[in-house]
């Protein structure tokens, strides 16, 4: 491996890092804040300890009173501007009201304070001229008190007004509070911040910090039994029906009943995802085959909250429906009123709960619970994430002819999902926010995306946030009580080949709460026990958690501010289903490696039977002839070597949780082609051409496949026709070869047969003949299925 290349794998590892975290500072993480501010506690009182302290000039304007009135309009429409050197930051204004309420918070960040001054300043807004200066207060930032929760909020104070030369105003006071603080100040998450002083209209809330937590889903399982009174719109035809099922988006259909009858029957289960609150109704259609046509033959809606809740697979009761008429019924106007009967519906449906409802991929799955609540056990861990900062991202737009990036992280772990502040135009930001969460199961995965935030002007912008990169942390991986502080590569693949966008500098620490109750869920299984019991097919579970995460991705898009649908896309992996060169590869090289452990020993052990090491060779014959003469001693030999190369292996154990592995992944060696074949549309949007090359390709990839599993079973089919019979003879060989086996095995001491067959397989290569060995030879004329093969 070349120079160059060895830098570039050792940029994609994951690096140790050694910020000043929160919990290395005395005093809650106040160190030299304010200047000659003061403290009211000495106790340390941070719960941000797995961040960097950050200090931020809080002003806290509350309202005014008496303000002057303007002599010419005799009104007053005032609003507050808080100037500290360069940045300015607004209230709202209010229309003829001298006593004004703003409650409004402005957050500066210290390490870009480059005045000694803060001044408020109340101003009169003005539609035509300039707006009139009602007065201002001004404050020394070294008289500036600082305060760190637990501490009780600052309290707020008047102010009277001062003219431009600093002589009090007879009139006008404005109620004001000024602190320093950290970011875990109360105020911190509303507050208008400088850092993003240059977005204004709805992107303001886009860039504020928010936890969002996933709608509650669960399984509605609708089981049609029959219809009854069904009738076509040509009375001289019996109808031949099926039931189509919608809830929301999701459409399932029943199979068209075989016999024409008014009565049909079909007994078939469909199962849907619902969400709460449950917002769409189960919307039931019986459809009367015409032809090529579908005529409605009756159809009803029903709001899911009539359905009962089950939390196992006990019996739930049916209920008959009647369903509103459609054709020829509804023109009869007034006298539907007069029918004695209608269309019929016999239903059996029920809210699953002992499910847990899945919207990401089984392989990073961060949540297993149920969706009933009474079947949550208690919690066993408590995992603390302290998002810090990102370095070296990649320019993602281009903004007043100058390139930037406007980035913000999203962590999402069970049903609570995490949004920073979006840092505006900044290749290095920081964030410095903590996040927790409970844990239920340490064998689970939380997901860290950086994202570019693409909609910071008004109106939401027409672009979509760009991804930057993404962490995956598999718990069971971390010591526990343990901080880590990691940077992360920020690594995505995109149609022109690997690209590092940056790193992620997290730091995070696993706390367990019951170690006994850690070690039990070990011996439980994976899912709860409903999925094992009456488990959903393949398919089925690929179609559910396709709309489960079509739901949450609806449902977080509705928030204020929203997370976007592309955001939790790639959170989910919604397209790790799709097919690609690179991961076939990446997947068979898995194999390979898989079984390159047993080449390794088979390699070995061919070394010692042909005595390449003679001393080693020797040393096997005495181990064997040991475990000969006391058999007893085999399993606890066997387990005693593994312990020992358990112990042994400790010393090279990971020191950090694994992260995305470039090599493993096939991701900087992949072509060109495979990687646009990888970023296609689907359906393809290419060419007849390169979709016939594809084609091709593809085809030569599954016939290796397929001569590998054909071999693999043509071995296995070769073991049954060692008793089947279908080849007469070798079956007659091999039986009376069992007889005297069995003789031989009876009559002969297991021990010295154990012990010849083991000296004769390792005995030395002069004795050995160069052609196959007879056991070889006869399997391997032994028939499989493969002659039945067309």
């Amino acid at each position: 491996m070349s120079a160059q290349a060895s830098s570039k794998q050792d940029d994609y590892q994951v690096k140790d890092t050694k910020p000043q975290l929160g919990e290395r500072w005395p005093h809650g993480g106040v160190r030299g804040g304010g200047g000659g501010g003061w403290i009211s506690s000495e106790r340390t009182a941070s719960t941000y300890d797995l961040v960097e302290q950050m200090y931020y000039l809080y002003v806290r304007v509350v309202k005014g009173k008496d303000l002057p009135m303007n002599p010419v309009t005799a009104s007053c429409d005032p609003y507050v501007e808080v100037k500290l050197g360069n940045y300015k930051g607004k209230t709202q204004h209010f229309e003829k009201r001298a006593n004004p309420e703003w409650k409004q918070v402005f957050a500066f960040s210290k390490e870009k304070i480059q005045s000694t001054v803060l001044e408020v300043f109340v101003r009169d807004r003005e539609m035509v001229s300039r707006d009139d200066y009602l007065g201002k207060v001004v404050f020394d930032l070294n008289e500036v008190p600082t305060r760190v929760p637990p501490d009780s909020p600052l309290a707020p104070q008047w102010y009277r007004l001062v003219d431009r030369k600093g002589e009090p105003k007879h009139r006008g006071e404005i109620m004001l509070a000024v602190w320093m603080g950290t970011q875990a100040d109360e105020a911190f998450p509303e507050a208008w911040h400088s850092d993003a002083a240059s977005v204004h209209g709805e992107g303001v809330f886009s860039v504020r910090s928010k936890v969002y937590v996933s709608p509650k889903l669960w399984y509605l399982r609708v089981n049609v039994i029959e219809a009854q009174d069904v009738e076509s719109q040509d009375k001289s035809q019996l109808p031949q029906v099926s039931v189509k099922a919608q809830v929301g988006h999701q459409i399932l259909k029943t199979k068209v009943c075989q016999n024409k009858t008014r009565s049909p029957f079909w007994n078939e289960d469909m199962i849907f995802v619902a969400a709460e609150p449950f917002e769409e109704q189960l919307v039931l259609t019986v459809e009367n085959k015409q032809g090529s046509k579908d005529e409605l033959a009756g159809r009803i809606n029903l709001p899911l909250h009539i359905f009962e809740r089950r939390l196992d697979h006990r019996p739930v009761d049916s209920r008959w429906f009647n369903l509103e008429r459609y054709g020829f019924a509804v023109l009869e106007g007034e006298r539907r009123k007069e029918l004695k009967f209608s269309t019929r519906i016999h239903l059996r449906a029920c809210l699953e709960g002992g499910y847990h409802v899945s919207d990401e991929s089984t392989m990073y799955i961060s949540d297993q619970r149920p969706t009933a609540r009474q079947l949550w056990k208690q919690p066993i861990g408590i995992l603390e994430v302290g998002i810090l900062s990102a370095q070296g991202l990649s320019p993602m737009k281009t903004r007043n002819d100058k390139k930037v990036t406007d980035a913000y992280c999203v962590a999402k772990y069970g049903q609570k999902w995490v949004r920073t502040r979006t840092i505006v135009e900044s290749f290095s930001p920081k964030w410095n926010e903590q996040y927790t969460w409970e844990i239920y199961d340490p064998c689970t995965v939380i997901t860290l995306g950086v994202f570019d935030n693409s909609h910071l002007g008004g109106g939401g912008g027409p672009g979509k946030d760009m991804r930057i990169g993404k962490v995956r942390i598999r718990l069971s991986t971390l010591e526990t009580d343990r901080i880590y502080t990691q940077s992360y590569p920020l690594l995505v693949l995109q149609s022109s080949g690997l690209k590092k966008m940056g790193e992620l500098h997290i730091a995070f620490r696993f706390t367990c709460l019951s170690m006994a109750h850690m070690i039990y869920l070990y011996s439980r299984p994976l899912l709860p026990k409903m999925h094992y019991l009456h488990p959903f097919t393949v398919n089925q579970l690929d179609s559910l958690r396709y709309q489960a995460m079509t739901i949450v991705s609806t449902r977080l898009g509705r928030a204020e501010p929203p997370l976007r649908k592309e955001v939790v896309e790639y959170m989910l992996d919604v397209d790790s289903h799709m097919w690609s060169m690179r991961k076939s590869k990446a997947n068979f090289f898995r194999i390979v490696t898989l079984f390159s452990g047993i080449i390794s020993i088979s390699k070995w052990l061919g070394e010692v039977r042909h005595w390449k090491n003679p001393i080693t060779t020797i040393l096997v014959h005495v181990l064997f002839i040991i475990l000969i003469c006391y058999p007893e001693l085999i399993l606890p030999t066997l387990f005693l070597y593994m312990f020992l190369i358990g112990i042994w292996n400790f010393r090279f154990r990971p020191r950090h949780p694994p992260h995305m592995d470039t090599k493993l992944s096939w991701a900087e060696a992949v072509a060109p082609d495979e990687l646009d074949e990888e970023f296609d549309t689907f359906p393809t949007s290419k060419t007849e051409q390169v979709v016939r090359m594809r084609y091709d390709r593809l085809r030569s990839v599954s016939g290796r496949i397929q001569t590998v599993v054909g071999d693999i079973a043509t071995q296995g089919e070769r073991l049954l026709a060692l008793l089947s019979w279908r080849d007469p003879r070798a079956t007659t060989l091999f039986i009376f070869f069992c007889l005297c086996a069995a003789i031989a095995l009876y009559m002969t001491p297991f021990g010295i047969i154990a012990l010849l067959a083991g000296l004769f397989f390792l005995r030395h290569p002069k004795f050995r003949s160069k052609m196959p060995s007879v056991p070889s030879n006869f399997f391997r004329r032994l028939p499989s299925k493969a002659d039945s093969m067309l």
